[in-house]
């Protein structure tokens, strides 16, 4: 058996011109474009890179870009500020401050300063809280593009036994209660879980977001199950993820590492920006996304 290669490039391509045709609706209805500030503190060149993806992403699907680039040694009293002017600024329906931030400054701080509705990450507790009991809320980007291509490829994932390996605010706990939502089965593995191997063993659906290089092998997958690959490692091989390359011949569909879960999550953070933007107009959210 070789796996099914679950293209995260061509759904997310496919999806961003969606969101660009359901941003042209909401320009004409709404008399404005949706925008999306995004705030980098200094210059780590991962953010630098994903900062300008996220901008010339935003662009091209019809959006205003709102662009903050401040120097590393920026005081978290002046970022909050910042995050204060952009709540209150009408043109700006999303907020996304760039992680991580220099260590002087408490990123926990930072994020709950977000207005919750224009919080297009999912990161602030009031959203986490809104998922977590079913109440419509922004959701963290990744786990929804992971769901995304799930149903994709399973249209209905009531009653499947799913493994989220990872349990990040990030990822794996926003993922485990998107799946909840979906009426899979799901258990949650991590570092303190005494046998991941066995758990992992009698999924449907496995989800590793561990950030460990090659860390789910082979022999661990069920034979035909659907394996989401999170993890994006710097090696000296260059790119790799969380689940050993082996997996492909054991696995029934495996996205890859790059061009699987990664495209996902700019993809949907323009959705996100979309959904904030309808919300904050009075406008239903388009359907489909």
């Amino acid at each position: 058996m070789t796996a099914r290669t679950i293209d995260g490039k061509a759904f997310a391509a496919t999806l961003r011109a969606r969101v660009g045709d359901a941003a042209a609706d909401f320009t004409a209805r709404a008399g404005r474009k949706p925008g999306l500030a995004v705030v980098l503190v200094g210059e780590d060149p991962a953010s630098s890179v994903y900062v300008r993806s996220k901008g010339k992403a935003t662009l091209a699907a019809g959006m205003e870009s709102f662009e903050h680039r401040l120097p590393a040694d920026t005081g978290e009293d002046a970022l909050i500020a910042l995050v204060d002017r952009l709540n209150a600024d009408d043109a700006v329906d999303g907020i996304l401050v760039q992680l991580p931030l220099p260590r002087h400054i408490d990123e926990r701080a930072v994020l709950t300063r977000i207005d919750p509705d224009k919080d297009v990450d999912g990161f602030h507790p009031v959203n986490a809280g809104r998922l977590a009991t079913g109440i419509d809320g922004l959701v963290p980007c990744t786990p929804l593009g992971c769901v995304m291509l799930l149903k994709d490829l399973h249209p209905d994932l009531s009653g499947m036994e799913a493994v989220v390996i990872g349990r990040s605010n990030i990822v794996g706990k926003p993922m485990a209660a998107l799946l909840l939502k979906e009426s899979a089965t799901v258990t949650t593995v991590h570092s303190r879980t005494r046998d991941v191997a066995a758990h992992v063993r009698g999924a449907d659906i496995v989800v590793a977001a561990v950030g460990i290089p090659a860390f789910v092998k082979a022999d661990w997958v069920k034979p035909g199950a659907t394996v989401i690959d999170v993890g994006i490692n710097r090696t000296d091989d260059g790119l790799v993820g969380d689940v050993d390359p082996a997996v492909a011949e054991v696995a029934g569909a495996l996205t890859p590492v790059p061009g699987g879960v990664g495209p996902m999550t700019i993809a949907v953070l323009m959705r996100n920006t979309l959904v904030a933007a309808c919300r904050r107009a009075g406008l239903p959210a388009p359907a489909g996304l």
